[in-house]
């Protein structure tokens, strides 16, 4: 685990982490809210953040009042922000740096450039914006009452994993990614705190001082992102003097949801003057198994996060004896889930079937998918594909308990002995077509 330290910022202590000892500093400014030690457990943001450091020397922090950082009665004014950003900065040893400005931590970033112009090369702006409700002269901006409609069911529902459907909807019913975006929402804020920060976001307005940012800016952001619209982005890109923005397609707010090889690219050109070679991909026929602890989110809810955690490190020590005796090859873990691979189908359902033994024994329950079909091997052991997301869509059908497979797996695994019970013929989500399921018997 990456280690945390604190830094003082007047009576306060700002959590923040160090990671990679690329060439030059990049201070990550956080968005809503965060915890520096939950966020490496979402795989494809861990992703996105090794890969930053591979060119830079990632600073992280939590804002005060979120995350492992001291907790404050209420939302932190800019100035008492920027004040924490310096403080992380010096703590850190860095003397000058990028500052990647994420959702609102963009006007953080952008304060601090105007601020203090001789410890900030340059900026990178993802999802930002200057002002984020409509005002006159700012047409641009979200509807008032819109916003507050979102924040009080956001707020209703808080630890629960809402709110995905405006941060990602790509994966908004994506049970790993909710299970991981609810603790997240726990552990990094209160619902007061939330409230505060999503309430203070209607006051910002940073548009008197865009112009006395005088430092290059990239402005990276997605046309269909549902938080804050296009337009919001190309007025930031317009007013600051020097940026360049650059559209991304798809809809998700979230920066490490969706395409992240494009932002990632343009990023690592934009500090280093350097576009890496596209990644190599290699594309095999396997086996892909999703599982997933049935009813987590009430498990968590009934017992606490600290016994949960110990439950799902008996989920994962069962799981990764499963694989090791089946020759699984584990891709990914995130929140109550595991992703793994295999070379067939007959060991990818016998893996299967004994991990829901043992855990059984373990009073859990889970709902497993398998599909077989061709994967593209990406860098880090990831996996990507239809497949990979025919098989999520097979998991997500499954009841608790139950091992549900593709009718492509049943028709590869004739003669083994298994036996299935049909379940119907069903739409997948996001997946063309319709697609016979089966449950194994046994």
């Amino acid at each position: 685990m990456v280690p945390t330290r604190y830094a003082r910022s007047g009576s306060l202590s700002i959590a923040y982490q160090v990671v990679g000892q690329g060439p030059l500093d990049l201070v990550a400014a956080p968005g809503f809210i965060s915890h520096l030690d939950w966020n490496w457990q979402e795989p494809e943001l861990r992703a996105f953040m090794e890969r930053l450091t591979e060119f830079t020397r990632l600073i992280l922090f939590d804002k005060r009042g979120t995350g492992l950082s001291d907790p404050v009665p209420g939302p932190a004014t800019l100035e008492e922000r920027t004040a924490d950003l310096a403080a992380v900065m010096d703590a850190a040893g860095s003397e000058r740096a990028a500052i990647l400005g994420i959702s609102e931590g963009g006007a953080m970033a952008m304060l601090f450039a105007a601020q203090r112009p001789e410890r900030v090369s340059s900026l990178v702006l993802y999802g930002a914006f200057p002002r984020i409700t409509e005002a006159p002269g700012f047409p641009s901006g979200v509807d008032a009452g819109v916003m507050a409609g979102m924040l009080d069911r956001l707020i209703e529902h808080w630890g629960e994993g809402a709110g995905l459907s405006a941060w990602a909807p790509s994966r908004r019913r994506d049970p790993a990614l909710r299970a991981w975006w609810g603790t997240l929402q726990r552990l990094g804020a209160s619902p007061g705190m939330a409230r505060g920060l999503v309430g203070h976001y209607q006051d910002l307005d940073m548009r008197d001082v865009l112009p006395a940012v005088r430092v290059p800016a990239l402005v990276l952001h997605r046309r269909g992102d549902r938080m804050v619209p296009i337009a919001v982005a190309r007025y930031l890109a317009e007013h600051l003097p020097d940026a360049r923005l650059v559209e991304l397609e798809g809809a998700d707010h979230l920066f490490f949801v969706g395409d992240t090889e494009t932002p990632l690219a343009e990023i690592e050109e934009f500090l280093t003057g350097y576009r890496p070679a596209p990644t190599p991909v290699s594309t095999v026929l396997a086996t892909v198994l999703f599982v997933d602890v049935a009813g987590s989110t009430e498990l968590v809810a009934d017992v606490g996060d600290a016994v949960w955690a110990g439950i799902r490190e008996r989920f994962l020590g069962l799981a990764r004896d499963a694989l090791l005796r089946f020759g699984g090859v584990e891709v990914d873990v995130a929140g109550d889930g595991l992703l793994a691979t295999f070379d067939g189908p007959i060991r990818a359902i016998r893996c299967a079937l004994a991990l829901r033994e043992a855990t059984d024994g373990a009073g859990l329950r889970l709902r497993v998918g398998v599909h077989a079909g061709e994967v593209q091997r990406l860098a880090g052991g990831q996996v990507a594909g239809l497949a990979v997301h025919i098989g999520a869509r097979v998991m997500a059908e499954a009841e608790p308990g139950e091992v549900l497979v593709s009718g492509t797996v049943k028709d590869l695994v004739i003669g083994s002995g298994l036996a299935f019970a049909d379940r119907g013929t069903r739409p997948l989500r996001g997946v063309p077509g319709t697609w016979p399921l089966f449950a194994v018997a046994g």
